[in-house]
């Protein structure tokens, strides 16, 4: 038995309870199977209603990414021109690389409704499941020198909360380097992959993740107290994931743009007024050691400048930040 079959018999019955036995009899399978078809639509989006007298009723069917309306409501001119989307992929970071090898241009958009093998920074995993959440890579073709790789990373922290406050009204921040968060729970994950050639880059991967319309069931329960999603923390009301990609790429292109002509200190500006990492006691875990400082602001590399115990201010390019051992 196909779900296709089965989501038919659904669609013939709109607002329905359509019985365990009519739909064993109309697809000539067993109740079992009827009911392991359920729990498969479930697992990708799919809300039913059971009922032991009744049967099934489909309630709501999950929002599929169209690539014809999303290029409708493009406002930018580069970034998502080309997107080539996938219902589920392993990571579209990998498939966006080898588009990159494969000479596509910058701008060109890699969207999944599902990930496989979701990764973040550090190696870490993402939660990514069907049709909740917007994952999606982008080739950026900057002509900048390979140090300069990092502004990128923060530059698209800034156009993502920027654009995210924007649409959904929540009060989100940047904490540093560039995970956004909201009452202090992650909301989204970006990593910025670069391959240079003679110094230069000769192209960047930016995968995004943002957790849009998941709800608690989706995550681990030890996650809970690290992560949330827009619907959660918009009291359960949902947002509308087009409208998110395309205000977001806009923004994004807008800052690119910016950061191409004026160079890093605008980005400065406005990462430091979205910062919820400023100014609070915070311990860094560097690669050369743990350091207990208040971090106080971006120097013009893009490297976190932290003042120490002592009065002394020192520049941490790469850290976990947590809160401060007492």
């Amino acid at each position: 038995m196909s779900t296709n079959r089965l989501l038919e018999l659904f669609e013939q019955n709109p607002g329905d309870y359509v019985s365990g036995e009519m739909i064993s009899q109309q697809l000539g399978v067993s109740r079992t199977a009827v009911w392991k078809q359920i729990k498969k639509l479930e697992s990708i989006g799919y809300q039913f209603d059971a009922s032991r007298r009744l049967g099934y009723k489909l309630i709501s069917s999950p929002d599929t990414l169209s690539v014809p309306e999303l290029l409708s409501q493009m406002k930018s001119k580069i970034f998502g021109s080309s997107i080539h989307w996938f219902e589920s992929v392993d990571s579209t970071q990998n498939i966006a690389q080898k588009l990159a090898e494969e000479g596509e241009p910058e701008g060109t958009l890699v969207i999944a409704e599902q990930q496989q093998n979701g990764r973040g920074r550090m190696g870490r995993g993402w939660v990514s499941p069907q049709g909740k959440g917007i994952w999606m890579s982008m080739i950026l073709r900057p002509s900048v020198p390979i140090h300069f790789a990092p502004q990128l990373t923060l530059l698209t922290a800034v156009a993502l909360c920027r654009s995210l406050r924007r649409v959904t009204g929540l009060s989100i921040g940047i904490k540093w380097p560039n995970d956004l968060l909201i009452e202090g729970k992650k909301i989204s994950g970006i990593l910025l992959e670069s391959t240079a050639e003679d110094e230069r880059l000769r192209y960047v991967i930016a995968g995004i993740g943002i957790s849009v319309n998941l709800e608690k069931l989706d995550y681990p329960d030890e996650m809970l107290n690290k992560v949330t999603s827009l619907r959660i923390a918009n009291s359960g009301e949902g947002f509308d994931r087009t409208t998110i990609i395309t205000d977001f790429l806009h923004e994004w292109e807008q800052l690119y743009l910016l950061y191409l002509d004026k160079g890093f200190g605008p980005i400065i500006t406005l990462w430091e007024a979205l910062s919820v990492s400023l100014n609070k006691p915070a311990r860094l875990i560097t690669p050369q050691g743990t350091i207990d400082g208040v971090p106080i602001g971006l120097d013009a590399s893009g490297a976190l400048t932290v003042r120490k115990e002592d009065g002394s201010t020192v520049v941490v390019f790469s850290a976990e930040m947590g809160e401060p051992v007492r």
